[in-house]
């Protein structure tokens, strides 16, 4: 293993050794292993050195896109989305495309009063950011939450690819099966997301991203 070098562009992976650091997760050795791979703990956290020595996170390594070759902070893009004026909440992910392999797909809550298009969000990216890091794609919802406020996993590990392929699907298939069995979990998971009914609204997901699968 070699550090990367202190440009502030050249993403690693921060790793952390030494005597404050845990001995290992309870029970489980083959974590543990993993997480302690060279002799040093992995965090999952991507980021790049300075010249003056501070590491800047960039994202988590289970959440990067990688799009046509290039890496894309999901972190970087949200942050542009945030600066918006009419955005209050974004989330972004990879979304399964055929030629890049992955593209962003942002999923946006508008601020009360404010009105945005798909079109507006993603101009605005490409004003600020590389072609490649904008989003394609852009969805509007509310962003499911714990307790605390904090956003749920919804969007991180292999589900955001799972619901990426619904919605590449289904921007192909909806018209064909709108009068079919698939309209009903559409309006479950419509009226699930008004009342806030979280479990309904996962179940009518996956059974949405199920008949597709099968038809």
């Amino acid at each position: 293993m070699q550090s990367v070098p202190p440009d502030a562009k050249t993403i690693g992976e921060v790793m952390f050794r030494g005597n404050t650091v845990m001995n290992g997760y309870l029970k489980d050795i083959k974590a543990t292993q993993d997480a302690f791979r060279g002799g040093w703990f992995h965090s999952g956290d991507l980021g790049v050195k300075h010249p003056d020595g501070y590491i800047e996170l960039k994202d988590r390594s289970k959440d990067i896109i990688i799009s046509g070759g290039e890496n894309i902070s999901t972190i970087e893009v949200e942050s542009v989305i945030f600066s918006h004026p009419a955005v209050l909440e974004a989330a972004v992910v990879g979304r399964p495309d055929d030629h890049w392999g992955e593209t962003p797909c942002a999923f946006v809550k508008l601020k009360d009063g404010f009105s945005a298009t798909a079109e507006d969000i993603i101009k605005y990216c490409r004003d600020r950011l590389p072609r490649y890091m904008a989003p394609r794609t852009v969805v509007f919802e509310d962003l499911p939450k714990t307790s605390t406020g904090k956003h749920k996993s919804l969007f991180s590990g292999k589900k955001p690819k799972l619901w990426g392929a619904f919605l590449k699907q289904a921007s192909c298939s909806f018209h064909k099966y709108r009068t079919s069995s698939l309209e009903p979990l559409i309006w479950l998971h419509r009226i699930s997301r008004l009342l806030g009914y979280e479990m309904l609204i996962y179940l009518s997901r996956t059974l949405m991203l199920f008949l597709l699968i099968i038809r």
